[in-house]
């Protein structure tokens, strides 16, 4: 199996991995849980640090790094090919998967734009996990857009991780209560 993400964001796509009942699965696979926002306050302190030593930097220099960004730019503006996976509209690239889906895919990126090259059918078991999640995503979007609350609770009911660990009220449950939690955000769902 081929994947984009790291192990401990892959994990939270499939429902075997990060299960109540079996907790000794989390050490088997060596998934940290816990690695995520780790990273998150490290960078934060990180960008302090980095605050700080540049207020008071003068003799600051410059150098690319492994970014996509500044190569996109170039590429567009030279004319010079660049590669890079982008994430784009599958637009017939990855033939078993859904059209409405965003995929991501080998792009080239030259004067003319990012140009997202032809991929075909995925190997049959990665195209179904990806369905499952691109399901989800779909019903996600149809409850944005109709802002009906039904639609989060189908979304939701079948989301991989999710129906793997709870049962139908206490993902109705969930739902409401995450939508309470955060309703001055959100619009309003009937």
């Amino acid at each position: 199996t081929v994947v984009t993400e790291s192990s401990e964001h892959n994990a939270e796509y499939m429902p075997y991995w990060i299960k109540r009942s079996y907790p000794e699965l989390i050490e088997r696979f060596n998934i940290p849980l816990d690695e995520y926002p780790r990273r998150c306050i490290e960078q934060i302190d990180q960008w302090q640090q980095q605050k700080v030593a540049l207020t008071h930097d003068t003799s600051l220099t410059h150098s690319r790094t492994h970014e996509y960004a500044s190569y996109i730019i170039e590429a567009m503006e030279t004319d010079r090919p660049y590669k890079i996976g982008g994430n784009v509209l599958n637009t017939g690239l990855i033939t078993n998967l859904p059209s409405e889906a965003c995929v991501e895919v080998p792009c080239l990126v030259d004067g003319q734009g990012v140009t997202p090259c032809y991929v075909g059918n995925l190997p049959e078991q990665l195209a179904a996990l990806n369905r499952t999640n691109i399901n989800t995503q779909l019903l996600t979007i149809e409850a944005a857009v109709t802002r009906k609350r039904e639609a989060i609770y189908h979304a939701a009911l079948l989301d991989p991780h999710t129906s793997a660990e709870l049962s139908i009220d206490d993902i109705r449950n969930l739902c409401d209560d995450l939508i309470e939690a955060h309703g001055s955000w959100l619009p309003a769902y009937h």
